[in-house]
């Protein structure tokens, strides 16, 4: 298979403002990065598996899901909590429960997180802020990073906005207990390393402000009678606007804006062939949004272009420019799925998770082709999701090569790309 360019694939290096493809034949990184940029600090899941902050357009490979890394490309985004972890602040309203602070290491490795305790009274226990939005009809995601302590078991996560909303998480089995509420859209528990969880739920607010509260429950009891000692931890909390959680933002005293992410003009004329190749991705959504997200080779115009890209029917699809070879699939976009497009005058076809998904016999190619961006190729529908690798080939592979690119190759690896659970 004659590879000409390689990016990711358990295999990177980032700086500010660039990150480099991998050269397989020559074994070394080629001068050809993508120009990333995203003015502000972001953070990201490192090796490690801790939360750490990265500066301002330095590209981001995140950990979370796999222990070869991926690159995080997120959209703009605002924590409208001012104090998403000191939880001894004013701003913060406790009721019948205690805020103690520096109890336990944090998901960002410091010595940070708070514990909730409950007091004796028998009521509800719980903390909460109230936080201006932008207006009423607003669709907002809550999030949390939430522990047990061993006795506390149950958090409770609500908000006023008009029609209460809820949604409880078990700590210890890592599962959402109960949820209601007309608003409520959905909710989310996703495991992080030394028993951490993060807990979201997204909803449509009725009113311009929200009360964010965060408390525990006792099995089905939201009101019950503490002990005085029993409690969980929790540390980064987190309200934006949008239908999904994003990565964390800390913030301390003021709320903060992470900016988009974006990278682009990798590639020269050399790497891509106008007349025949393969565009291959190992990619995933960051929600099913109904939203379209690209990744091209293209001659910097949406006139001659070669896509993958998730469509706004959140199926994944492969297509050529100018000629009209849309093919879809559909999958699970939250997951990740491999994907190639083989483009030759009158022999082109769209591959996905080691199945030939569908066929074009138009015989118009692109010309120009000399850049690879994660957009629609023009500098718009920029691509947000998590990408593992992505590979180009300037001569077209047969359908074994295909297969088995885009196939899993081990009852491991399908277990793991799938997240699936083990027998």
């Amino acid at each position: 298979m004659a590879q000409t360019y390689k990016f990711g694939n358990g295999t990177w290096a980032t700086k500010k403002g660039s990150t480099l493809a991998y050269n397989d034949q020559g074994g070394n990184f080629k001068p050809l990065p993508f120009i990333t940029t995203r003015d502000s600090i972001a953070t990201r899941v490192n090796k490690e598996g801790l939360i750490e902050v990265v500066s301002n357009d330095v590209p981001r490979i995140d950990y979370t899901d796999s222990a070869d890394g991926a690159l995080l490309l997120e959209p703009q985004r605002t924590n409208l909590i001012p104090y998403s972890e000191d939880f001894s602040d004013a701003s913060w309203t406790k009721f019948n429960s205690t805020a103690i602070a520096n109890s336990i290491i944090s998901p960002d490795g410091s010595l940070s997180a708070t514990k909730l305790t409950e007091d004796t009274s028998s009521a509800t226990h719980r903390i909460y802020d109230t936080i201006v939005v932008s207006f009423a009809g607003v669709v907002c995601t809550q999030s949390i990073f939430a522990k047990s302590d061993g006795s506390g078991r149950y958090l409770r996560m609500f908000r006023g906005s008009g029609t209460y909303n809820y949604a409880v998480f078990d700590l210890d089995n890592g599962v959402v207990f109960s949820q209601g509420g007309s608003n409520l859209i959905s909710t989310k528990i996703e495991k992080y390393p030394n028993g951490w969880y993060k807990c979201s739920s997204t909803f449509t607010t009725q009113f311009g402000n929200i009360a964010t509260y965060y408390g525990m429950q006792n099995g089905n009891l939201d009101s019950y009678t503490g002990d005085g000692t029993s409690g969980i931890y929790i540390w980064g909390a987190q309200l934006e606007e949008g239908s999904y959680a994003t990565s964390y933002i800390p913030t301390n005293g003021s709320i903060v804006q992470r900016q988009a992410d974006t990278a682009s003009g990798s590639g020269n004329s050399e790497v891509f062939n106008d007349s025949e190749g393969v565009l291959f991705a190992n990619i995933a959504a960051l929600a099913d949004d109904s939203t379209n997200r690209y990744i091209s080779i293209s001659d910097g115009t949406s006139v001659n272009r070669i896509h993958i890209f998730f469509t706004t029917s959140n199926t994944i699809r492969g297509l050529i420019r100018p000629g009209n070879g849309n093919i879809d699939s559909d999958v699970n976009i939250l997951l990740f799925n491999k994907a190639a497009y083989k483009y030759k005058s009158g022999d082109s076809a769209f591959w996905v998770n080691g199945f030939k998904v569908g066929v074009n016999t138009d015989t118009t190619m692109p010309s120009g082709l000399d850049q690879l961006n994660f957009n629609k190729g023009d500098g718009t529908l920029d691509f947000y999701g998590k990408t593992k690798e992505i590979g180009y080939y300037d001569e077209i592979l047969t359908d074994l090569e295909l297969e088995y690119l885009t196939s899993y190759r081990s009852l491991n690896e399908l277990v793991t790309e799938l997240n699936l659970n083990t027998l």
